[in-house]
């Protein structure tokens, strides 16, 4: 057993996906399965009970995930501290592309954290749409992206940061809005405010509605999180949405959100960058205070 295969069962119970964990490890979905059974060998218990869909986590296994966090994150810490004392003070710029929906509401307060600790640092944001983010990493126009469903391959590094409940989203005067839980069945006919076709969060929420043989009505489609709420506090239709990114318009009032009766409904977020190319020591200590971040948040 070693770092890296705590770091894939962690990354697994994270996002509470094979797949997923898979996927930000670069390793192949088979190969996690085979290295979370060799664990739960060598440590004499199981800890994740694959018998249920979703899967779920034993208490052995919750134990397990808490102390390997521990672990990992101490080794990360470990690392970042013995290359500034190698490397000396913090300086350059961070430059870090960002999906509209992370960036506003997650990164303001990150970067001024970041540069407080370290003034001859800079951090410098692009908010721009999923493809364009991946792009812009890909042409080393950023070192870091923040996207949603972030996908590993052998030009891209994924660090996973947290995965995010998907919840039902109206105008407060919609009958759902004061439900406690709301059905996935409860959606069926409703004015639906959806996002494109072709981006993932829509290609997941369409799928997790056709599993449960709920057909909406469409009646707006847009590409961010931003204009949909727009059109929502209008009373346009219905939507679902990230928890995280309604919670100041639920605060205002301006909009309802309630849990769906689907829990294992999530969206992932992570951090990906060149996997080929060795980050400096600025970016690499960036990195680590947003994963830590994101652990903090659960997930």
């Amino acid at each position: 057993m070693n770092l890296e295969t705590l770091r894939l069962y962690c990354d697994i119970v994270r996002f509470q996906s094979f797949s997923r964990g898979a996927s930000a490890n670069d390793v192949s979905q088979s190969a996690a399965s085979q290295a979370i059974q060799q664990i739960e060998n060598d440590v004499g218990a199981l800890l994740i009970d694959r018998t249920r869909r979703p899967f779920t986590v034993t208490p052995e296994g919750q134990r397990f995930y808490e102390a390997c966090r521990a672990l990992v994150q101490g080794y990360e810490k470990a690392k970042a501290e013995i290359a500034r004392t190698q490397q000396g003070p913090l300086n350059g710029t961070v430059r870090v592309a960002t999906i509209y929906s992370v960036g506003l509401h997650d990164m303001s307060r990150h970067t001024q954290r970041f540069v407080s600790l370290y003034p001859q640092a800079k951090v410098r944001l692009d908010y721009l749409h999923p493809h364009k983010v991946v792009q812009a990493v890909m042409n080393d126009e950023a070192d870091l992206g923040i996207i949603s469903y972030p996908k590993a391959s052998r030009s891209l590094a994924v660090v996973p940061l947290r995965s995010e409940p998907m919840v039902f989203v109206s105008h407060l005067s919609h009958r759902l809005a004061r439900r406690k839980v709301v059905p996935l069945e409860d959606l069926r006919g409703e004015p639906f405010v959806a996002f494109d076709p072709d981006l993932t969060i829509r290609k997941a929420i369409d799928r997790a509605l056709k599993q449960h043989n709920v057909k909406v009505n469409v009646v707006m489609e847009f590409d961010n999180i931003e204009t949909i709420k727009q059109a929502l506090a209008i009373g346009s239709g219905v939507s679902i949405l990230p928890r995280p990114a309604i919670l100041t318009e639920v605060h205002a009032r301006v909009l309802a959100a309630v849990p769906l009766e689907l829990p294992e409904l999530v969206r992932p977020v992570g951090i990906i960058h060149r996997g080929n190319k060795r980050l400096t020591p600025t970016v690499a200590r960036f990195l680590e205070m947003l994963r830590q971040a994101g652990d903090g948040q659960g997930g």
